[in-house]
């Protein structure tokens, strides 16, 4: 059974951060790429960032780009979402996701494998 499972989410104040990792399991992920989305209360789904299968590319939404970094480790079939200078807007259920293809993109239709959401929760 193929699993995508999210740790590392939490409470922390503005200014903070935090380090998400998504471990898989049932299949190697290494030809694909992964990816991050978040979704808020009331609000869609959106991108956050995504790394190709080999790690050597990686694409940012505008609103997290130079504040999160996307990293991946497919010797044990892991990806990492490093997150600084957190803002309350931050604020989000984040999925972990793998891409149909080697290569990231941002929509939610090109994800075929989610994980089941860890709660990040800024404070002001």
């Amino acid at each position: 059974q193929v699993q995508l499972v999210e740790s590392g989410g939490g409470l922390v104040q503005a200014g903070g951060s935090l380090r998400l990792s998504c471990a898989a399991s049932g299949r190697s992920f290494s030809g694909n790429a992964m990816g991050w989305f978040r979704q808020a209360p009331g609000k869609e789904r959106e991108f956050v960032a995504a790394i190709s299968a080999s790690g050597g590319t990686t694409i940012y939404s505008s609103s997290v780009k130079g504040r999160f970094i996307v990293s991946r480790d497919n010797v044990v079939n892991t990806v990492s979402l490093r997150m600084i200078s957190l803002k309350p807007e931050d604020t989000a259920v984040y999925y972990c996701a793998a891409h149909r293809d080697p290569w990231p993109s941002r929509s939610t239709n090109d994800y075929v494998y989610w994980g089941q959401g860890a709660q990040v929760t800024v404070s002001s």
